[in-house]
């Protein structure tokens, strides 16, 4: 048994870089995201901008303002995941006008790492300068900086260890850009500084009430100016989502690399492997539905599961637990992982449904629910955090509830759009138009000028 397991994963590694060669080599350009608004709003109230209204001229780019600023970029790593991802692409739509764009990571891997070094040169390709956490010209360029971006909580252990006495200096030109919905990030040492801040900018709302909500009460502290600002899609992204010829080279590409027919229905979850993005309860949930198909006599097509974002040179204890399931069940047929990439868009053309199963408060926006939406996907969700206000439930999606008792519900939502093809196609055509309606890059650009414009006035008043 042991060695038929071992097996299988030395399979699966082998299968997943043969996916990423594929991906690499199909037609689309990778579809990074850029950051979007949809709201604007402080402490106290909330303003929503009508995107028909306020959206600005094709010909305009709102951003034009920030041309010739100096824009310090602090993260607390450099990695795939969302925080990095989010900031870089920040950095890129600055650079495009004209911005100077400066790059800090606070803490790097000791040893060499290739996804680092990845993107270390696609923002050197792009105009962006990497400097290291510390030294004089960290302090340097951060007092000389027009705006400076902190990006998510644990950045702030950075203030101190590096500006030290000159913190007070920096603080008023200081944008604040919060992603994180788990209360260990709620430490003195990471946001004693926050209140003193030009502004926080958090993805979406339920997260700011949150913040507002535990910062208050467990820190005794209060928020700075806050901005909601949704995420959405790019450019390059929408061309890819609407292109029929595109998604139909990449859906036969990532079909046949997994084994899977064009015929089969194929759900996904499409995160970084942990035990807090749900991967775990979701194959219950799909193991369950293939129970009830089964209990049930129901003619369907055949069912698959993918979890896109394994780490097959590490496998962590949680994906071996999640293997160890998928052998015990005798699913493997079934059930296909696939390393994390940021070439999400031959996935998103492949699948039928995507599967959002982040736990506890859930995802604090989910960039990945706007990029399925936009490729017509329908989306099975968590009733929880920033996934409540991208997902219409029983419009674009269906949503079920956190932890274990969410399992039979998604898997009864499995069976529904398994069994209900018209109902996928309407669901997933309802949410294209709800991205086309709110999470487009002329959105995000009308609404992150506006937070920009007001960060950049406080740093000068003061």
């Amino acid at each position: 048994m042991v060695k038929h397991w071992i097996s299988s994963m030395r399979q699966n590694k082998h299968q997943g870089v043969k996916m990423l060669v594929l991906a690499l080599l199909s037609l689309s350009v990778i579809a990074l995201l850029f950051i979007q608004t949809t709201t604007y709003s402080s402490n106290n109230r909330s303003v929503i901008i009508d995107p028909q209204i306020e959206t600005p001229s094709s010909q305009s780019n709102p951003l034009e303002f920030m041309k010739s600023k100096l824009v310090l970029m602090v993260s607390h790593e450099l990695s795939l995941s969302g925080g990095p991802l989010l900031l870089m692409e920040l950095a890129f739509l600055l650079r495009a006008v004209g911005s100077d764009v400066v790059w800090i990571t606070n803490q790097k891997p000791a040893q060499h790492d290739d996804v680092v070094l990845a993107l270390e040169n696609k923002m050197f390709d792009k105009g962006v300068q990497v400097l290291p956490a510390k030294g004089e010209k960290a302090v340097d360029i951060a007092l000389k900086a027009d705006l400076v971006i902190l990006n998510t909580a644990v950045a702030g252990k950075w203030l101190d260890a590096v500006l030290k006495e000159k913190v007070t200096v920096v603080l008023p030109k200081i944008l604040w850009w919060i992603h994180e919905m788990r209360g260990h990030y709620f430490k003195a040492e990471y946001v004693k500084h926050l209140p003193f801040v030009a502004g926080a900018m958090i993805d979406s709302h339920v997260t700011a009430e949150y913040w507002k909500n535990r910062t208050r009460e467990r820190l005794g502290i209060k928020m700075p100016e806050t901005y909601v600002v949704h995420l959405g899609n790019s450019k390059e992204l929408m061309q890819i989502a609407e292109n029929s010829v595109v998604k139909r080279a990449h859906r036969e590409h990532v079909r046949q690399s997994i084994g899977v027919k064009n015929d089969d229905v194929l759900f996904a979850i499409i995160n970084s492997v942990s035990r807090g993005k749900g991967q775990d309860l979701f194959l219950h949930s799909f193991h369950e539905s293939l129970q009830l198909i089964q209990e049930k006599k129901l003619q369907v097509p055949s069912l698959h599961a993918v979890v896109v974002g394994s780490d097959m040179n590490a496998l962590p204890k949680f994906e071996m637990e999640l293997r160890k399931f998928v052998m015990e069940k005798k699913i493997q047929d079934r059930v296909h992982f696939v390393n994390k990439t940021l070439t999400v868009a031959p996935y998103l053309a492949s699948i039928d449904v995507l599967v959002q199963n982040s736990q506890a408060r859930g995802e604090c926006f989910g960039r990945i629910t706007i990029e399925a939406m936009a490729f017509r996907l329908p989306v099975l969700g968590t009733a929880a955090g920033g996934t409540m206000e991208i997902v219409v439930n029983k419009t674009t999606g269906l949503l079920h509830p956190v932890g274990k008792g969410g399992v039979t519900p998604l898997a009864n939502n499995i069976v529904n759009l398994a069994t209900h093809v018209e109902r996928r196609l309407s669901m997933g055509k309802k949410g294209y138009e709800r991205v086309k309606e709110m999470f487009l890059e002329h959105h995000m650009a009308h609404r992150i000028a506006l937070v920009l414009r007001e960060v950049l006035q406080k740093g000068r008043h003061n």
